[in-house]
């Protein structure tokens, strides 16, 4: 009888990712996880993140030791059936590589997809399209001032079972740095003009900060096209917003000055390390980078304010809702929440700031999962 048997395997957590440091294990040999548990803390030099079983069963193996700086895709350990013997787990890791090789499993797939130009109407966008191709697709927009590696932790993950693409917004990233007015209107505009480019007729979409409220905005003006949403610390849905904070993140100009608006974000600040705070800085310096940023700026979160109230939009939607907010958020105060119908299922999460998905990654992933599953039964 076969058994089945995983690798777990050094992850991708971003684009220039080529290794990475097995910081600790944090379930032993023996123990049962399942599929989307944390088992392990990976160390980059941008980050250091809980790694998530892609697979139930027992850990049969630690391959890798705590302290190790591996390749990505290298083997850390092995998940396996209680039933399977000790040969059946031996043979497994003498044969990894040539498995591999042979199988191409879904997270190297993933792993190994490169963003692309992608023209969308009158945008050219930077596009990372991964995962399978069957079912509705999982659309991730990022939120003022990020890009697609806002998504880092997420994408790879969800696109086990899901097409998931991410992108860099207008005036974002790689893509085109014309944004017109700088409304949540044009912006919406450029997202459906993607899923056309894309030949999605309809898209999961799950939206970070403004890119909640872009999310919002495109289930207002082109309905048809959103089967669900995931909101995640969204804009749109009170008035307050730290908009100092954000004027810093678009004008800082040196290492320590990004370094302490990037902390914003987050409730950990050990997060943001000097190395994320340059890479962010390398992108602002693009030509146009900064003044499609201070329109948008200048649109959105004028007069010290959010100059946009999305809520009759959420209170008028007919398709399945979650909301996930850091209770710790210091962008977007957590009393937004209260401004969400009932039939919104809510994760207020303590102890996390403006980012859930950086700081709350497995839980995040794993309730995004069931979420989709359930939307795509009520679909």
């Amino acid at each position: 009888m076969t058994h089945a048997l995983t690798a777990l395997t050094m992850p991708k957590f971003g684009l220039a990712m080529t290794e990475g440091k097995l910081a600790s294990w944090t379930v032993s040999v023996g123990d049962t996880v399942r599929e989307g548990d944390e088992v392990a803390d990976i160390e980059t030099s941008k980050i250091t993140s809980g790694y998530e079983s892609p697979a139930s069963g027992v850990l049969r193996r630690q391959v890798a030791q705590a302290g190790e700086t591996l390749p990505v895709g290298a083997l850390l350990g092995v998940v396996a059936d209680a039933e399977a013997s000790d040969a059946e787990i031996e043979a497994f890791i003498a044969s990894f590589k040539a498995d591999t090789e042979e199988e191409g499993g879904e997270d190297a797939d993933a792993a190994s997809v490169e963003p692309r130009l992608v023209t969308a109407g009158d945008y050219t966008l930077n596009v990372r399209d991964a995962g399978r191709r069957d079912g509705v697709p999982l659309l991730l927009i990022h939120g003022f001032g990020g890009d697609l590696t806002n998504w880092m932790l997420n994408q790879d993950v969800l696109a086990r079972h899901h097409r998931v693409i991410t992108f860099d917004l207008p005036g974002h990233g790689a893509s085109s740095k014309d944004v017109g007015d700088g409304s949540v209107t044009i912006l919406a505009e450029a997202v459906s003009e993607l899923l056309k480019a894309l030949n999605v007729p309809r898209a999961h979409i799950m939206g970070h900060s403004l890119g909640g409220a872009i999310a919002l905005a495109l289930l207002r003006d082109y309905p048809d096209t959103v089967a669900s949403l995931t909101l995640i610390a969204p804009a749109g849905l009170g008035r307050e917003v730290n908009a100092q904070g954000l004027h810093d993140m678009v004008e800082a100009d040196r290492t320590r000055d990004m370094q302490n608006a990037l902390q914003a974000l987050v409730y950990d600040k050990s997060l943001v390390g000097r190395k994320m705070a340059d890479n962010v800085l390398k992108v602002r310096r693009l030509d146009g980078a900064r003044d499609a940023l201070r329109a948008i700026e200048a649109a959105c979160f004028g007069n010290g304010q959010q100059s946009f109230d999305l809520r009759p939009v959420l209170d008028a939607a007919r398709i399945p809702v979650t909301l996930f907010w850091g209770e710790e958020d210091e962008i977007l105060p957590v009393t937004g929440a209260k401004n969400t119908p009932d039939f919104v299922v809510k994760h207020l999460l303590p102890q996390v700031g403006h980012m859930p998905q950086l700081e709350k990654t497995a839980e995040l992933n794993r309730l995004v999962e069931a979420f989709l599953e359930k939307s795509q039964v009520a679909a």
